[in-house]
């Protein structure tokens, strides 16, 4: 019993030295610089997220504020399938999606669009 808990010591010791080699601000090597952020690098947020869904032959939201390069997802949460086309010149349209499935935009435009088998259902993307 005693070699198992030294086992077990020996193995947490190990751990927490490894953590703090791995975690400490080391350089590396001699007369190498170190590796340091760069804080000259302009940020930029990340796009961000929005989903529609499909129910009841309806866009939900209908209207949609974006930012450019922000991605919509496109869910089909009703019984029917649907499609999701630009409505103007059909610059993109998605593939029929059936019950639960999904289809992803990357936004580079304000674009009204439609389900192109059912026509009634319409939605609008706005961006700012």
């Amino acid at each position: 019993m005693k070699i198992y808990r030294i086992s077990c010591a020996a193995l947490i010791v190990s751990g927490i030295l490894f953590i703090q080699l791995a975690t400490s601000g080391c350089s590396s090597g001699p007369g190498e610089p170190a590796v340091r952020p760069d804080t000259t690098a302009k940020k930029t947020a990340q796009p961000a997220l929005y989903k529609v869904e499909i129910r009841q032959m309806k866009f939900e939201p209908s209207e949609l504020k974006v930012k450019k390069g922000d991605k919509v997802v496109f869910v089909n949460e009703d019984i029917v399938t649907h499609d999701v086309t630009e409505a103007k010149r059909r610059r993109w349209t998605s593939s029929p999606l059936k019950t639960g499935e999904y289809w992803t935009l990357v936004v580079t435009e304000s674009s009204d669009y439609f389900c192109s088998l059912h026509p009634v259902m319409k939605g609008r993307i706005i961006v700012e």
